[in-house]
C-alpha cells in the first residue's frame, strides 16, 4: 500500500509539474506579446528572462543522462537533444552555434540557440521538427516528459505567436553564463480575483465596523460615507475586471489572427508546391510518352530494315546459285573416257613443238611412252599438274588451268627460243 501510494503521489506530482510549466509558458508568451507592443524585447526584459527560463525547464524536463563506458550516467543539457534532432532542419544555425568562440559549455550553447532562433523567428519550426523525430526524442527523454506528451504539439503552436515579435539580443551577455540557474518567477501570473459574494461580505464588514467605530459621528453620516465608499469600490473593481477581460480578449484575438495568418500562408505555400509537383508530374508523363513513341518508331524502322536486308541476302544467294549452275557443264555432256585436251609436246631432239590431240588418258600415256622410246635414253620433260581423275569435274578444271603451265602450252603461244627446255 505504501509503494502504491508513493507511485500515485509521484504520478500526480509529474502531472502537476507538466501542467504548471505549460500554463506559465502560455502566460509568458502572452506577456511577451503585450510587452512587445510598447518596447523592444532584449536580454534586460524581465518577461523574456522568465520565458527562456520556462522554456529551458520544459526542454530539460525528465531528460536522460549520458551513460559512459564505466556504466556511470553523466548529466547533459537540452542542447544535446536539439543538436541531434534538428540537424536536418533546412538552413539551421547549429553549426554556427557550435563554432562560437565565447560559448563553451553545452547549456550556454542551448541558451545562445534560443536567442538566435527567436531573432530568426523559427523557434516553433525547430520544436515541431524535433518532435517529428520520435526515435531521437525517445532516446533522450524518459517516460512522463513534456516533450513525449501530446501537449508538446500545443506548445509548438503556442510558440508561433512569438514570430510577430522583433527580438534584439547580444550573444555575449550574462544570460549565456551556464553558472546562472534558470529560475521561474511565478508572481506575474498569480492574480487574485475577488468574487461578488466576497465583495458584499467585505462591504457589510466595513459597514458594521464604520457604524460601531466612532461615537462622535452621527449614524446618518456614517451610513452615507460607507455607502459612497462601497459604491466607489464596486465601480473600481468592476472597471478592473472589465479591463482585465478586455485585455485578455484582445490578446487572444491578436494571437488567433496571427495563427490564422500563418496557417493561411502555410496553406498557400502547400497549394503552390502541390501545383508545381503536379505540373512536373504531367511534364514527366508527357516526355515519357513521347520517348516511348520514338522508341516504338525506331523499333519498327529497324524491323523493316532487317526484313529488307534478309530479302536482299536471299535474292543474292539465289542469283549466285543460278549463275554458278548456268556456267558449270552438266555431267551428261562429259564422256567418261573423253578428255578434250590439246597439248604441245616438246621434242628435245628436234627442238620443235608438236601439237597433238588426245581423246583419253591412255592415248596421252601411249604417246608419251612412244616419244620416250624413239628418243632412247634422252631426258624428256615431265608432265606436271595432272592430279586426280581426268573424268571428274575437278580434273576438268585442273586441265583447264594447265593450259598456262610450263609443260602444257596453247598452240597460239609463240616460242622465240626452241632450245630452252621448260623447267
Amino acid at each position: 500500500m505504501a509503494s502504491l501510494s508513493r507511485k500515485r503521489g509521484a504520478g500526480r506530482s509529474s502531472v502537476v509539474e507538466r501542467k504548471n510549466l505549460l500554463t506559465v509558458c502560455r502566460f509568458s508568451v502572452k506577456t511577451l506579446l503585450d510587452r512587445s507592443c510598447f518596447e523592444t524585447i532584449d536580454d534586460a526584459s524581465p518577461e523574456f528572462v522568465n520565458f527562456v527560463s520556462i522554456l529551458e525547464h520544459i526542454l530539460s524536463h525528465r531528460l536522460k543522462g549520458q551513460t559512459t563506458w564505466f556504466g556511470y550516467e553523466s548529466p547533459r543539457s537540452f542542447w544535446d537533444y536539439i543538436k541531434a534532432a534538428c540537424s536536418k532542419v533546412p538552413h539551421n544555425c547549429i553549426r554556427s552555434i557550435e563554432s562560437m568562440e565565447n560559448v563553451r559549455s553545452s547549456r550556454a550553447k542551448g541558451r545562445a540557440w534560443m536567442r538566435v532562433v527567436l531573432m530568426e523567428k523559427r523557434l516553433s519550426e525547430y520544436i515541431s521538427f524535433a518532435l517529428k523525430d520520435f526515435k531521437t526524442t525517445r532516446r533522450f527523454f524518459e517516460e512522463g516528459a513534456i516533450i513525449l506528451r501530446e501537449e508538446a504539439g500545443l506548445l509548438a503552436d503556442t510558440l508561433i505567436g512569438l514570430n510577430t515579435i522583433d527580438f534584439s539580443f547580444c550573444l555575449k551577455g550574462e544570460g549565456l553564463d551556464d553558472s546562472c540557474p534558470a529560475v521561474i518567477d511565478y508572481t506575474p501570473y498569480l492574480k487574485f480575483t475577488q468574487s461578488a459574494d466576497s465583495i458584499s461580505s467585505d462591504e457589510e464588514e466595513m459597514r458594521t465596523l464604520g457604524s460601531s467605530g466612532s461615537e462622535s459621528s452621527t449614524p446618518d453620516k456614517t451610513a452615507t460615507a460607507a455607502s459612497i465608499f462601497t459604491e466607489q469600490s464596486n465601480l473600481v473593481s468592476k472597471c478592473k475586471r472589465f479591463e482585465q477581460k478586455y485585455r485578455m480578449a484582445l490578446e487572444q484575438k491578436g494571437y488567433l489572427e496571427e495563427l490564422v495568418r500563418l496557417r493561411e500562408a502555410q496553406l498557400s505555400e502547400a497549394v503552390s508546391h502541390n501545383k508545381a509537383l503536379q505540373q512536373s508530374l504531367a511534364d514527366t508523363h508527357l516526355s515519357h510518352t513521347l520517348e516511348k513513341q520514338q522508341l516504338e518508331y525506331i523499333i519498327v524502322e529497324l524491323q523493316n530494315q532487317l526484313t529488307v536486308l534478309k530479302n536482299n541476302d536471299l535474292r543474292s544467294r539465289q542469283e549466285l546459285t543460278a549463275h554458278l549452275t548456268n556456267q558449270w557443264p552438266s555431267p551428261d555432256a562429259l564422256d567418261a573416257n573423253a578428255v578434250a585436251l590439246d597439248t604441245l609436246l616438246y621434242r628435245k631432239s628436234t627442238g620443235e613443238w608438236e601439237e597433238k590431240s588426245f581423246q583419253s588418258l591412255e592415248q596421252l600415256s601411249a604417246g608419251m611412252s612412244l616419244t620416250s622410246n624413239t628418243q632412247g635414253k634422252e631426258e624428256t620433260p615431265s608432265l606436271r599438274g595432272l592430279c586426280g581423275s581426268l573424268t571428274s569435274v575437278a580434273s576438268y578444271k585442273s586441265l583447264a588451268s594447265l593450259r598456262s603451265s610450263e609443260c602444257l602450252a596453247s598452240p597460239a603461244t609463240e616460242i622465240s627460243s626452241p632450245g630452252v627446255t621448260p623447267s
